[in-house]
Formats: C-alpha cells, sequence, structure tokens
C-alpha cells in the first residue's frame, strides 16, 4: 500500500472528512514521526510498534561493479519495530477469526 491508497482507505472509512482534509492529517503525522527520528527521538505507537534510529558503524564495502573495495561512512539508520499486538495479527493461524491468508 502506497501513502495515496492510505489516504484513499481512511477517507472511504470516514466519509464525514474530506480526501484533502486526510491527506493533511497523513502527511502531518508522517512529518511528525521523520522529525522525532531526525532528533533522535524514539516513537512508539502501542500495539502497531515503534520507530527509532540506529546508528551503523563505518566499514569497507565493494563497489559492485569494480570489485573495487570502498570505505562506507557511518551513518544513521530508521528501525521500526512491530508491537506485541501486530506480530498476533499477522500470524493468526486460519481459523482464528483474522482473515491472514486470504
Amino acid at each position: 500500500m502506497i501513502k495515496s491508497e492510505l489516504v484513499l482507505r481512511i477517507a472511504a472509512q470516514n466519509p464525514h472528512l474530506y480526501q484533502r482534509d486526510v491527506e493533511n492529517i497523513v502527511g502531518a503525522i508522517l512529518d511528525t514521526i521523520g522529525d522525532a527520528l531526525g532528533r533522535g527521538d524514539r516513537v512508539e505507537l502501542r500495539g502497531f510498534g515503534a520507530f527509532s534510529v540506529k546508528k551503523r558503524d563505518a566499514r569497507s564495502g565493494r563497489n559492485p561493479r569494480t570489485g573495487e573495495a570502498v570505505s562506507v561512512c557511518e551513518k544513521l539508520i530508521p528501525v521500526f519495530k512491530t508491537g506485541k499486538d501486530m506480530r498476533k495479527r499477522l500470524n493468526l493461524e486460519p481459523g482464528d477469526g483474522g482473515d491472514a491468508g486470504a
């Protein structure tokens, strides 16, 4: 699912909201999460998961075209860890009342 599909689904589930308002809300949420990660903060959405930032140390790598060794600088990467409720939803067995596998 891409952002525009998410906006369409939320707008369909909430007919009292204009689609442009839903777009603004979704954009604001994503921007706020991005800003928090940019500051090094952790963003936790209970039952869904947590976004955080992890430092990846400098290392040597290889140019895939030439095979030449190159140095890769240290960098920060975003990490997402699913929450317990989300893991349960994703791993429902058929017949558990969920639509996993459908």
